[in-house]
């Protein structure tokens, strides 16, 4: 047996002959700087076609820039008094109201029938879950402007499918001449469902993949105390798919704030502006009417707006412990 003392000795020398701890190296200033070098091809694009295009927008909505300014280049700098301008004009208020109604009915028709979806998948068996994600994704991935060029041709006037089909039902008589998006609410509903189509997949296979995680064990448990199906989806099924529900409704509304494409591409914002929403309203005045300042306060009122959406939903990402 070896004494305490030979053995702290022998301990000693073998920790001082495998990890001898050396001093670091002095680290260069280069090598910090190496990982920026990296990152400057893409800073340097996200500044030329990000923030450029904004500091230009914000900085043209402080002038009156306008179809003057296109041929000659002079315009004069006039403040706030283009913000004044648009919050005293009742087309702006009116387009505000009509953006915020549509986005309601858009949000709460993609969420619902989203929620009914990711219910059904859940319900169907492998083959008919896999066909049916495979058609949700294929409407998904369609591009807008394809889908509302295609939606332009069912609901045609005199020979669109969807007239041709409600005519055979006989309940709105003869809808074969009928153009939709000559009348201010056949043409809302036309493209909500346009909107809702292409917006449902996305939510519905979210929705599914979060329901997936729910433990059997509790619906199995709620099923043996006699709970019916109904009792178990909205008591146990909606509590786990609350922070998905939330996140993804905040998600929607950012998204349908912005839609423009399906809107311009179905009535251009007519008839009579009767579906000019606040990038509809923008775009006809900076584009069409030419008063290219005024257009820039419209756009730079909806970023701020959407900005306040945007910062609600970072908040709950923070507080549900994601990584941004």
């Amino acid at each position: 047996m070896s004494s305490p003392s030979a053995t702290l000795v022998a301990g000693e020398g073998t920790a001082a002959a495998v990890s001898p701890r050396q001093p670091r190296p002095p680290r260069r200033n280069g090598s910090r700087l190496f990982p920026l070098w990296l990152l400057t091809p893409a800073g340097l694009v996200m500044i030329a076609l990000v923030l450029v295009p904004i500091a230009f927008l914000v900085f043209t909505s402080f002038t009156d820039y306008n179809q003057r300014s296109l041929f000659t280049g002079a315009f004069d700098f006039i403040g706030f008094d283009q913000y004044t301008k648009i919050f005293a004009d009742p087309d702006f208020w009116w387009s505000v109201v009509r953006t915020l109604l549509f986005t309601a009915a858009m949000v709460v028709g993609t969420i619902v029938i989203g929620m009914g979806m990711a219910q059904l998948l859940t319900r169907l068996g492998t083959v008919m879950r896999y066909v049916v994600t495979v058609v949700m994704i294929f409407a998904w991935a369609m591009p807008t402007v394809a889908s509302s060029q295609v939606w332009n041709w069912l609901f045609q006037p005199g020979y669109g499918v969807v007239n041709w089909l409600l005519t055979q039902t006989h309940l709105f008589g003869d809808m074969t001449n009928v153009a939709w998006s000559n009348n201010p609410f056949l043409a809302y509903v036309c493209i909500w469902l346009l909107i809702v189509w292409g917006g449902v997949p996305l939510i519905a296979l979210t929705l599914y993949a979060a329901q997936t995680q729910v433990d059997p064990a509790y619906l199995e448990a709620a099923r043996l105390d006699g709970a019916g199906e109904a009792k178990i989806y909205f008591s146990i099924v909606l509590t786990f798919l609350r922070p998905t529900l939330l996140l993804m409704t905040i998600l929607s509304v950012i998204w349908d704030f912005n839609v423009f494409n399906q809107i311009w591409l179905v009535s251009q914002g007519g008839p009579n502006n009767a579906t000019a929403t606040l990038g509809i309203f923008a775009y006809k005045t900076a584009f069409v009417g030419t008063q290219v300042g005024t257009g820039s306060a419209i756009t730079v009122v909806t970023t701020i707006m959407l900005l306040v959406v945007t910062a609600f939903y970072i908040r709950n990402l923070l507080r549900s412990g994601e990584d941004l």
